[in-house]
């Protein structure tokens, strides 16, 4: 059997449909948002979720290009497949410009609209009445109103959400850009926004109030990416070539995309959505790899979790109303909200009637990724020594060797340049923290057990590792804590041999001095 072609990267539906590559029917979402009664939508989805691919089906159906829908949902749905004219914005290149490269780049896309259209270019210098103009003058040739569709609204400020004086400047332009939207509301038939991050509608759209946003829609949950019963329905076959070629059972295979790709929940109830970029790169290269992380971590997350002092343990796991992290970037008080809406936490479970959310990492890619981002600051930039020490002691902890894996690292950090404020206890307890991230273990911090706080509790297959860190003391000491406060009680309904660990650092050495480590 021949394989599918993925759409990698290809984010144009027709191009899709015509050249025959995989596509994810999400043409019944299409028809109930463009019948309902909410005339502005805007959806916010992390990148490379499809939301583009979403446009640009958009753009396709108001134009009534009814021969590339055949076969799929919204086939038997629409009767009339009425044309409208429609003004298609990308925002996606208008990244790292100052305010008189961005006013170009709109008036450029406004132009690029203007010739597509057959609409007579006015020399103005204002974007917004250009646009003004633009919509009117094509509701008037044609007397059809218009579908204003536009893409990544934000991306000209993603990268200057934490500068207090580039972003008041760019957010300007953007916000003098969109104000027709409120102004040419008769002649318009539809307006539809996606992004990563949402801006108040104050700060962005003026008075614009009335934008419906959908992405904590329940209905909406799985406009974008792919659904687990997607995956088992329309992808079956895929999976078991993936399967094949990499030697192990259809079923494997799927827990094991399942571990790395899966877990997104943009609502509660929501399906499980896997991440779609990376899932259709690993069918692809026959290979599952970090591949949506290791396309581009924006700097400015890694810059704003420094501003905010998260901890690397502090990242998941996070209890937060749906007000604080569905809520406007620019105002924001924690780093919640870009976590989120940018795809590195997740919803995993809530009640959204009282908007109470747990949130966490959503797959082992991005808390690999992320912990990989973050290690620099811990290991003073040794990063490639520290990987190759990280993947030795991964097989040394799957194989129950925890002595030969400490004895890794202890070897790996007395290579280690001295790091600054490295003279307190946290900082290797989060080191370590990160170092099991990446092993792709369950790992948590300050576990609270009757008699007190455990500093670390890891997860194996076979085994549960309870751990206590020392500054400039002893293993011993570690040790008598654990026993001391009963530690291993908490834990004896876990169904695994229980191990107790004493690590003691030694901050002069910046290393492992001893360790003791014990069966329960």
């Amino acid at each position: 059997m021949a394989r599918k072609r993925y759409p990698i990267g290809i984010q144009t539906f027709s191009e899709i449909r015509k050249g025959d590559y995989l596509y994810i029917d999400k043409t019944e979402y299409i028809y109930r948002m463009t019948h309902a009664d909410a005339k502005y939508m805007f959806l916010s989805r992390p990148r490379r979720f499809g939301k583009s691919l979403l446009v640009s089906t958009l753009h396709a159906y108001f134009e009534g290009r009814k021969e590339l829908f055949e076969g799929l949902a919204i086939a038997n749905m629409e009767i009339e497949w009425e044309q409208y004219p429609v003004l298609h914005f990308d925002m996606s290149m208008g990244k790292h410009m100052d305010k008189d490269a961005l006013n170009r780049y709109l008036h450029n896309m406004l132009q690029n609209n203007e010739l597509r259209l057959g609409i007579k270019t006015r020399d103005v210098e204002d974007t917004n009445v250009r646009f003004t103009n633009l919509i009117m003058d094509i509701y008037h040739q044609t007397g059809k109103q218009v579908a204003v569709l536009i893409d990544e609204y934000d991306a000209p400020l993603l990268d200057v959400v934490h500068e207090e004086k580039d972003l008041p400047v760019l957010r300007n332009v953007m916000r003098n850009f969109y104000s027709p939207l409120k102004a040419c509301d008769p002649y318009l038939r539809y307006v539809f926004l996606t992004g990563i991050t949402k801006f108040s509608q104050l700060s962005i759209f003026s008075e614009l109030n009335n934008i419906e946003n959908i992405s904590m829609d329940e209905f909406y949950s799985a406009i974008c990416g792919i659904t687990e019963e997607e995956m088992k329905t329309q992808m079956d076959a895929d999976i078991a070539m993936f399967a094949k070629k990499i030697q192990i059972t259809p079923s494997e295979a799927f827990a094991m995309l399942k571990e790395n790709y899966d877990g997104y929940h943009f609502a509660c109830p929501s399906p499980d959505i896997y991440n779609p970029f990376s899932l259709l790169t690993a069918l692809a290269k026959e290979k599952v790899d970090s591949y949506w992380f290791g396309s581009g971590t924006p700097t400015y997350l890694i810059e704003m979790l420094r501003k905010y002092n998260v901890l690397p343990s502090e990242i998941g796991n996070i209890e937060a109303m749906a007000a604080d992290f569905d809520a406007p970037t620019e105002q924001m008080e924690s780093i919640v909200p870009l976590l989120y809406q940018s795809g590195y936490i997740t919803i995993k479970s809530g009640n959204p009637q009282m908007g109470l959310y747990l949130l966490d990492i959503p797959n082992k890619e991005v808390r690999v990724g992320l912990m990989r981002s973050l290690l620099p600051n811990y290991v003073n930039r040794q990063v490639r020594t520290c990987n190759v020490t990280v993947a030795k002691m991964s097989l040394a902890i799957s194989e129950g060797r925890m002595d030969d894996a400490l004895r890794l690292l202890q070897t790996f950090l007395g290579t280690v340049p001295y790091c600054d404020n490295t003279d307190y206890e946290g900082h290797y307890q989060q080191l370590m923290y990160i170092i099991f991230s990446m092993l792709s273990y369950e790992v948590d911090v300050e576990v609270r057990t009757p008699h007190g706080r455990v500093d670390m509790v890891l997860k194996t297959r076979s085994k549960l590792y309870l751990i206590e860190l020392k500054l400039d003391r002893s293993a011993d000491k570690a040790m008598e804590q654990i026993n001391l406060k009963n530690y291993s009680n908490r834990f004896a309904l876990c169904k695994l041999p229980v191990v107790k660990v004493g690590i003691n650092f030694d901050s002069k050495k910046g290393t492992i001095e001893d360790w003791k480590i014990e069966t329960a």
